[in-house]
């Protein structure tokens, strides 16, 4: 029961700086995610509500990546396995220590991205851009970043993941 409210807890606080930082116009805020030991950035603006592990039911004849539909919070969403969907996870199922990130409702797509582990807000003040190593990416790959851990975190633009051909064929 302890960690249920502990979940609900964390959850509520970064929800409350999620929406304080939304509004705060100065410099660009990412939400930091964790995917199968890679870290990630979704911008603030393209993130919607966070959730906490919920079973999807299966979709028959769908990508690997693509776990099921579930009800969060009165609506249904559709939910990937971003690490699955990026192709750096193995075969390791779903975890109940998992998280959903909604996309954010401006962006007229009822999906979640199941994340591994959350780890907090990122400002651009708390991070040093790296330079490209010049490969080719997804456009919904940005620009690298390291923080003052020299943890690597790639910036997930979710407006251009939601348009990915791939991804609008099964999740959108």
């Amino acid at each position: 029961m302890a960690n249920k409210e502990a979940l609900r807890e964390l959850q509520s606080r970064l929800a409350e700086r999620l929406k304080a930082a939304q509004s705060q116009e100065r410099g660009r805020s990412w939400l930091a995610v964790e995917c199968a030991g890679h870290g990630f950035l979704f911008p603030l603006q393209e993130a919607g509500e966070i959730f906490p592990f919920a079973p999807a039911v299966p979709v028959p004849y769908t990508s690997r990546w693509f776990l099921g539909v579930a009800n969060l919070r009165g609506k249904l969403h559709g939910v990937v396995d971003l690490a699955g969907f990026l192709g750096i996870r193995g075969n390791e199922v779903a975890r109940e220590q998992s998280w959903f990130v909604a996309f954010n409702n401006d962006l007229n797509i009822n999906s979640a991205l199941m994340v591994d582990r959350l780890s907090g807000l990122r400002s651009l003040e708390q991070l040093k851009r790296e330079h490209d190593d010049g490969q080719a990416k997804p456009a919904f790959v940005g620009a690298p970043y390291r923080d003052e851990n020299n943890r690597l975190w790639r910036e997930l633009n979710l407006a251009a993941l939601a348009n990915e051909s791939a991804f609008l064929r099964i999740a959108g």
